[in-house]
């Protein structure tokens, strides 16, 4: 993540203030009043998840709790794949190219039956109340929570877009009851987005089924969440700093970033999308001020910080300093990395073996390239990388002009 000083935090939502500003017709709090979404936003899914059952105890027929143990479970399981890191959504990682993750058969029933639980509860409140706009928001994340996971783990595209379509309907509802009801357009956002961004088939496919995107208008929607929502504020600054990153727009990012830096001190991940930010707008010095900040935390055992990997940091040591040119210490730092690439989330490890076989290919040593790129493929034989280092054995790889 790259740098480029701000006039304020606020810089990213000015775009959002042509928007009338309404809070929801209900008894709406914020996430953060919740011990269970600090851990929750601060990665530390575990405790969240902790207190989320003990939420539940106390509210045993509030969908609201049921969907805040699925959400948990599956954000758990996508930060220990390294789907958390927005690299997986840019321009050279497509939605659609995502690995399929892997998670635990006891985690997968949790996962269901909290889902079942929280559209049967919701279905139950709102045969009394068709117009309950907070019942109807735990259908809308119900519903979309279960359209990640068959995106992500089961790979049932058409089941996913099955609870895309069930999640919109229910927004759609919401949105009929108040237009204005800021929250109710995270999810439209997202999916307007999401549609003007995948490829023309798949958009005439979801046309078809009444889905029509266009990313100028989700990014407003989110900005409308990030600047004055209540329930996903924080979810929609989140998935806007992973937009501006594939629209390759860093300037906008770094304030986002900045402000979410500061509001989860504990979340790495924050800081690392810094790193990438500085470095797209050509500001290495302080691409690499960011990483020696992290070092710093995780040596003197900072929360958030202390078990982080050191192999983690200087993968994005070798990969800034590769991108720059400065090939001989990038070659130090990913030959550390490499050496113990089997104790780092698969995205990390392939990313590094591939970098360096991409080194040595530049240094003129394709002979110790084809390795690499062997150690890519048997790595994540399925994924990007290694269709990417295939290609890279016969043909060694030469840095594109401007790249």
């Amino acid at each position: 993540m790259y740098f480029r000083p701000a006039a304020s935090a606020a810089f990213v939502l000015i775009a959002a203030s042509a928007y009338p500003v309404k809070l929801p017709a209900l008894d709406a709090q914020d996430p953060l009043t919740s011990p269970g979404f600090v851990h929750f936003y601060n990665n530390e899914y575990d405790q969240a998840l902790d207190s989320f059952e003990e939420e539940l105890k106390q509210r045993p027929a509030d969908p609201d709790c049921y969907d805040h143990i699925a959400q948990t479970i599956l954000y758990r399981e996508m930060y220990r794949n390294g789907a958390l890191e927005s690299e997986l959504v840019t321009g050279g990682n497509p939605f659609l190219r995502r690995p399929k993750m892997e998670i635990a058969p006891e985690d997968k029933a949790r996962f269901e039956m909290s889902i079942d639980q929280a559209l049967k509860l919701s279905a139950a409140l709102l045969r009394k109340n068709p117009g309950d706009i907070q019942v109807l928001h735990a259908v809308v994340v119900a519903h979309a929570l279960h359209a990640n996971y068959e995106f992500l783990v089961e790979r049932a595209w058409l089941d996913a877009l099955h609870d895309a379509i069930a999640a919109r309907k229910a927004n759609e509802k919401i949105l009929a009851i108040d237009p204005e009801w800021v929250d109710a357009h995270l999810v439209s956002g997202v999916t307007e987005y999401i549609f003007g961004s995948l490829p023309t088939y798949l958009r005439l496919l979801g046309a078809i089924r009444g889905f029509h995107g266009s990313k100028e208008n989700g990014i407003r929607q989110l900005q409308w969440v990030a600047q004055s929502g209540i329930l996903d504020k924080y979810d929609a600054r989140i998935l806007l700093a992973a937009i501006y990153r594939r629209e390759r727009d860093p300037q906008v990012a770094i304030p986002l970033l900045e402000q979410l830096v500061r509001t989860f001190p504990r979340n790495y991940l924050f800081r690392f999308e810094q790193v990438q930010m500085y470095s797209d707008l050509g500001d290495k010095r302080a691409a690499l001020s960011v990483l020696a900040e992290v070092e710093s935390l995780r040596c003197a055992g900072a929360t958030g910080y202390a078990n982080l990997a050191p192999e983690k940091i200087e993968y994005l040591t070798g990969n800034l300093l590769f991108w720059y040119g400065d090939l001989d210490p990038a070659l130090v730092n990913l030959r550390r990395v490499t050496e113990k690439a089997s104790g780092l989330d698969l995205n990390t490890a392939v990313m590094a073996w591939l970098r360096l076989g991409q080194v040595y290919d530049l240094k003129g040593d394709h002979q110790q390239a084809i390795e690499a790129y062997r150690q890519t493929v048997n790595t994540a034989p399925k994924s990007a990388a290694a269709a990417e280092a295939e290609n890279y054995i016969d043909t060694p790889y030469r840095r594109k002009p401007n790249a």
